[in-house]
């Protein structure tokens, strides 16, 4: 399929700064949700390009497409779109990790209260079970039924 150049450039920009695609498989969808002015059609067959080439690996679920970028797709857009050794996808970056002060602990939430759970449990109960609670049964049809 014939993809204009400035679509293919957006599909492989937005691939490689977020490292995944997901697109609905809807070829009549006049744009992806995520890229701007590109057909839906256009980002599935471009991936699907890729795909082909080992540069993504695909995964179809629910009628949706998901791509990751490997590590070959990575150098091939890097170079496909003359980006420097220092930008990576979102995907490889890591966070910043917490700091945690060693005298703080976290405290599990209280869902319920104890006082309720406790009244419910000790709370006087009328019921009917007991020798004459017992259900009766009339017969039946079948192995039910009383002998004649």
């Amino acid at each position: 399929m014939l993809i204009p150049k400035k679509n293919r450039n957006s599909i492989y920009e937005y691939l490689f700064s977020e490292g995944v695609a997901v697109a609905k498989k809807d070829f009549n969808l006049k744009s992806h949700p995520n890229i701007q002015n590109v057909s839906n059609l256009e980002v599935i067959k471009a991936l699907k390009s890729l795909t082909s080439r080992g540069y993504v690996k695909e995964q179809f679920a629910w009628r949706h497409y998901y791509w990751y970028l490997t590590n070959e797709g990575q150098t091939y857009l890097r170079e496909y779109l003359n980006l420097p050794e220092g930008i990576v996808p979102a995907t490889v970056k890591t966070k910043p990790r917490e700091v945690r002060v060693p005298g703080m602990e976290r405290r599990a939430p209280a869902y319920g209260k104890t006082e309720e759970r406790d009244s419910y449990r000790t709370s006087e109960k009328v019921t009917e079970a007991g020798p004459g609670a017992a259900p009766v049964f009339r017969g039946g049809f079948g192995r039910g039924a009383a002998p004649q």
